[in-house]
């Protein structure tokens, strides 16, 4: 069943490539319970088929990373971008896409939590795997509060401005 407005947001963990070693963080992937992040935060999540992949690189996170501003403005305390990819391939996208400090690149290297959302799609018979669906959502206290699903290979409700266009 697919997430809908109104739900919380299923327990899980997701993977994050950390540049810089802080507290409780090291060097490489970390590991980080979703409840945990979310808690206490309004996070815009936007989701994607894959990093490196044409209109994920070319449109979707560069909407984002130029809207980041505006997102913060209305309230938005971070902004991730979640694929089903490894935290070396999400960690390699965002230092390509130059991300770092504006979009968290979040990885659900099995698709675990992707399968936990609903919101798989599968992409095997071209090779690919089951991937993310496209999808954008705002989620305010780990409760999702706005949620945009593209229909097939789409790009037309999932983008940055969209989503900015729906936060009061």
């Amino acid at each position: 069943m697919t997430i809908k407005v109104g739900d919380k947001l299923p327990e899980g963990k997701l993977q994050e490539f950390i540049e810089v070693e802080s507290a409780g963080c090291s060097i490489g992937p970390n590991t980080f319970a979703v409840q945990d992040l979310t808690h206490g935060k309004k996070i815009a999540i936007f989701g994607l088929p894959g990093a490196f992949t044409p209109t994920c690189s070319a449109q979707h996170v560069p909407g984002y990373l130029e809207l980041h501003d505006a997102l913060i403005a209305k309230g938005v305390d971070e902004i991730w971008c979640f694929s089903v990819n490894d935290a070396f391939v999400m960690g390699a996208w965002g230092r390509d896409q130059k991300v770092t400090g504006k979009i968290r690149m979040m990885a659900d290297g099995s698709g675990v939590y992707t399968q936990k959302l609903g919101l798989e799609f599968d992409l095997t018979a071209g090779g690919l795997g089951v991937r993310c669906q496209r999808f954008s959502m705002l989620v305010d206290d780990g409760v999702v509060t706005v949620l945009n699903v593209e229909k097939g290979g789409k790009y037309e409700v999932s983008d940055a401005k969209t989503l900015l266009g729906q936060i009061s």
